[in-house]
């Protein structure tokens, strides 16, 4: 019977996980939630997205991958995420968040995901400012100013 109720309750998790995440597609320069476009992507090369609102077109958040000027030494390799409206800039060495190997679009799937996530950007698009500050105090390592050049 424990093993009926223990099945039952691994059975009821999984459909809630199912039932309750999020889509998130970058399809034709459009980002897609649940099917619904939130946002318009525009991906200027390997290394750099831009993403802007649907309101009122103004570029919100750019991300760009830095590889400190050492292509083949990866482990001083780090993203930069800019949120324009906040003047307000996360720079991090967690790839996990956002990793996928050769394919950048997915790589920008993953973190508009951890970002929805975050609440630093709302179903609809939009940035809040508020969990734009607690993102960065989470986690910027701020990488650019203890580095010496």
């Amino acid at each position: 019977m424990t093993l009926k109720k223990l099945l039952a309750a691994f059975l009821f998790i999984i459909s809630f996980n199912i039932c309750f995440s999020q889509e998130v597609v970058i399809k034709n320069d459009k980002v897609l939630l649940d099917g619904k476009q939130i946002l318009k992507a525009e991906k200027i090369n390997v290394a750099q997205y831009s993403f802007f609102t649907m309101k009122n077109d103004d570029e919100i958040l750019m991300y760009r991958y830095m590889d400190n000027e050492t292509p083949v030494y990866q482990d001083d390799d780090y993203f930069i995420l800019n949120f324009l409206s906040e003047k307000t800039k996360v720079e991090s060495k967690d790839f996990t968040k956002i990793a996928n190997f050769m394919n950048s679009r997915k790589g920008m799937e993953k973190l508009i995901k951890w970002l929805l996530k975050e609440r630093v950007i709302t179903a609809e698009g939009d940035l809040n400012p508020d969990r734009v500050q607690v993102f960065k105090d989470k986690y910027d390592e701020n990488i650019t100013e203890r580095t010496l050049r």
